[in-house]
């Protein structure tokens, strides 16, 4: 069984990719029952995690699941240790969760790995990273220039032939210079429609759609949780307001393309 917050030994046939849960405990119940995922060798936690409405309880469910989980860092898991340390975020939720978490929460967090790197049956070496392999916030798109795929990549072993970045909520596959990229889209926050997007890898790589009943997951967070929004977010965030189309056009300036043109 691969470490927990490292590179990992050992030949894995299937791993299911869980990215950008961010605090919402519905959409991630739903996913951990999908018969694939329950019965996978490993479920890889892509970051952003716990910032959202009900981050002590995704953290709580998921750290009780034991050497069954991987953790990858993602940028709202460094920016919660951050505002611990006295650096408030941006971004409201994120303040709101981070005065949530116990001592526990924070040692994990903090001690998460930017990647891991895991051998899948029929893949080989995968490495598994937030946004890229070497940052945790940087933005790479499907339609991303292959000169900034490049970027993003340089330093990653040539063996490793597929690499899975999360970060920008919107699932796809594509390769990048006979290397396969796997965004598997996100489990609470997803762009492009309602439904707790992820992937399983091996011995190929499938994208999966996970239903659930948005409805009563926004009652259940607006019910549940304390943040002083929470209707208001889980309506606009779970019942996935923003459309792919709108978000790559946020994401595009961000990716490098504009100083290219």
């Amino acid at each position: 069984m691969p470490a927990q917050n490292g590179d990992g030994g050992g030949m894995l046939d299937r791993v299911a990719v869980l990215s950008d849960v961010h605090g919402v405990l519905p959409a991630l119940e739903a996913v951990l029952a999908e018969p694939d995922v329950a019965g996978a060798d490993l479920i890889v936690v892509t970051g952003d995690i716990a910032a959202g409405p009900q981050p002590v309880e995704v953290l709580d469910l998921l750290a009780g699941l034991g050497d069954r989980v991987c953790w990858v860092r993602g940028n709202a898991d460094r920016e919660l240790v951050e505002v611990r340390a006295g650096r408030p975020s941006p971004v409201d939720v994120s303040n709101w969760a981070a005065r949530q978490l116990r001592d526990d929460h924070f040692a994990r967090l903090a001690a998460l790995p930017l990647t891991v790197t895991l051998e899948i049956g029929g893949l080989g070496p995968v490495l598994l990273c937030h946004a890229t392999p070497r940052d945790d916030e940087e933005v790479v798109l499907v339609d991303s220039r292959l000169e900034r795929w490049a970027e993003v990549f340089t330093g990653v072993p040539a063996e490793v032939r597929t690499v899975v970045c999360g970060h920008t909520h919107m699932p796809f596959t594509r390769l990048v210079d006979r290397r396969l990229v796997v965004n598997p889209g996100s489990v609470g926050m997803p762009y492009g429609g309602p439904g707790a997007f992820w992937a399983l890898l091996g011995p190929g790589v499938q994208l999966r759609h996970t239903l659930f009943d948005v409805a009563a997951a926004c009652a259940r967070i607006a019910a549940g949780s304390t943040y002083p929004d929470a209707a208001g977010w889980a309506d606009e965030y779970v019942r996935s307001r923003h459309s792919d189309t709108d978000a790559l056009s946020v994401f595009a300036p961000h990716d490098g393309r504009s100083a290219h043109r």
